[in-house]
This record gives C-alpha cells, structure tokens and sequence, in this order.
C-alpha cells in the first residue's frame, strides 16, 4: 500500500471498517444465538467471534470519536 491519502479518505477508511466490523458483530450474534441450542460449541466460537468483532468496532469508534466510550 503505497498510496497516500489526506485525512478525509483516511476517516471514510476507517468508517468503512468499522461499519464492517459492526455487521460481523451482528452476523456472529446471531449465528451464536441460532446455534445455541443445536451446537453449544459452536455457539460458543460465534459468542468469542462476536466479542473479537465487538472489541475492533469500539477501538475503531474511540479512532473516530475519541472519548465517545
């Protein structure tokens, strides 16, 4: 990546990810929650993917917002 960008398409990167990153946490919820009572260890592997995707959705906010959280 050898691109330079200005500060404007730098923040519309970073809010693209983080609304990426925002879905995933959804997705992985839900999958977490449909698979609960069929596959309790798979449910379990959504739930610490939802938190992963929950963690970079709140860094990604504090980059955007610092002190929001």
């Amino acid at each position: 990546m050898t691109d330079v960008v200005d500060s404007d398409e730098l923040l519309r990167r970073i809010q693209r990810a983080r609304a990426c990153a925002a879905e995933e946490e959804r997705s992985w919820r839900a999958r977490s929650d449909e698979l609960e009572p069929s596959d309790p260890e798979a449910a379990r592997d959504a739930a610490v993917r939802t938190l992963a995707y929950e963690a970079v959705t709140r860094v990604l906010d504090e980059v955007i917002r610092p002190g929001s959280r």
